[in-house]
């Protein structure tokens, strides 16, 4: 298991906990979650040591836990899934470049798979239990398949892949460079299932509501000396807020489970304020497509898939002074599931050199139809800030000014 010493220094504020954290939902906090999401990664596949996306997986309390993790595309297609297992207190640390590069994937096993403790060791303060559920498919392979290296691959850099049947899951921007999000949810037991399929979520289903995760990422480029890092995406679960369990009310997963609630996970925000400096700000965004994103043929282009590309219902960057300007009506900036976008550049065009953005992603999709059903309007996404500064990153998140719980559609806010 590896561990850093940037990692540890999170270990002494873990000590007071002992139970799930009782969630806060339609508040976007940074909180102990039933799922985190990294909105965005980035591996630079022609440079052995060009970008890479690591990012943890921390166990809050003492209580032994598994994590289902989901790899997808930039477009929102899955395309690998692997569970992790947690002793009280444990923490996890990815590097996607050793899965999508090199084949290997975490190691990790319960007390029933690891009897000498060797693989998963057990703290002082930790549980370790046997998760009988995980027999088989803990600790994973060595190594997975060239065959699927390649698949992983392809898949993340809009080519096809031979496990798609030929099929694209994402876009080609030309760089050799895979890209895509990640999600983490805690489940009761091992799975292969995606958070799509029949049994996932529900009574009985794989996931858990227990908000007993967090975690944080880093984009590294060992080429240049650089590092930039942000706190996962925290997404509470309840089974008793009416916002998250009521029919027709839009939910984290909302997609995947026909607006059913059943993930009980609460919403994004859908509108932000952003800080840039023109040039050399980026802004890192996941959206949600509102609908359930298979493999397509290929290549990715505008109605390929049905609702790409995103919309938005307004866009207004400002000044120092206040002075406002909004890109033209057919500018998309942030068209895909996941993306990473430069202020003043292209996409999201600015007279300014430096001010904040209001971003307002809601949108209505054609493919969802009348989706979610509390308002088809809503768009739950995230948006986060990278500035270069010098030869140092800064990154952090966007300001949100609401929740999708209840998405405002005011242009420009009052």
């Amino acid at each position: 298991m590896k561990r850093t010493a940037f990692w540890l220094l999170v270990l002494p504020f873990l000590l007071g906990f002992a139970s799930p954290s009782r969630a806060d939902v339609c508040s976007s906090d940074v909180k102990p979650a039933a799922t985190l999401l990294l909105p965005y990664f980035e591996v630079d596949l022609q440079h052995a040591h060009g970008t890479d996306t690591v990012f943890s997986i921390n166990n809050a309390f003492s209580a032994a836990q598994l994590a289902h993790v989901v790899v997808w595309s930039d477009l929102g297609a899955a395309v690998l899934d692997f569970n992790v297992y947690l002793t009280g207190y444990d923490m996890e640390v990815i590097s996607l470049r050793d899965i999508i590069v090199n084949g290997l994937l975490p190691q990790t096993a319960s007390a029933g798979q690891d009897p000498a403790d060797t693989i998963s060791p057990q703290g002082s303060l930790s549980q370790d239990v046997n998760f009988a559920s995980c027999t088989g498919q803990l600790p994973p392979p060595a190594g997975l398949p060239a065959v699927f290296i390649t698949h992983l691959q392809n898949s993340l850099t809009g080519q096809g892949s031979v496990l798609f049947g030929g099929l694209c899951a994402g876009r080609n921007l030309g760089d050799n460079v895979a890209r895509g999000f990640v999600t983490v949810d805690v489940v009761k037991s091992c799975t292969l299932r995606f958070p799509s399929d029949t049994g996932y979520f529900g009574p009985g289903g794989d996931a858990s509501d227990d908000n007993v995760l967090f975690g944080d990422y880093a984009y590294v480029d060992a080429s240049q000396g650089k590092s930039v890092g942000n706190t996962l995406v925290h997404v509470e679960a309840s089974a008793t807020s009416p916002e998250t369990s009521t029919p027709g009310q839009y939910t984290f997963y909302g997609r995947f489970v026909g607006w059913s609630a059943l993930d009980h996970r609460s919403p994004l925000p859908t509108t932000f304020g952003a800080l840039y400096r023109k040039g050399d700000t980026d802004l890192v965004v996941w959206r949600d497509p509102k609908v359930v994103q298979n493999a397509f043929t290929c290549p990715a282009a505008a109605g390929n898939p049905a609702w790409y590309p995103l919309g938005q219902e307004a866009i207004v960057t400002f000044d120092q002074r206040e002075t406002a300007a909004t890109p033209p009506a057919s500018a998309k900036p942030f068209p895909a599931a996941a993306q990473r976008t430069r202020v003043g550049g292209g996409g999201l065009p600015t007279p300014f050199a430096s001010g904040w953005a209001y971003l307002n992603l809601n949108t209505t999709v054609p493919a969802a139809g009348a989706n979610p059903p509390e308002d088809p309007a809503a768009d739950q996404a995230w948006v986060s800030v990278v500035t270069a500064d010098g030869r140092s990153l800064v990154g952090f998140d966007a300001m949100r000014y609401d929740s999708a719980c209840q998405a405002k559609h005011t242009n420009p806010p009052n």
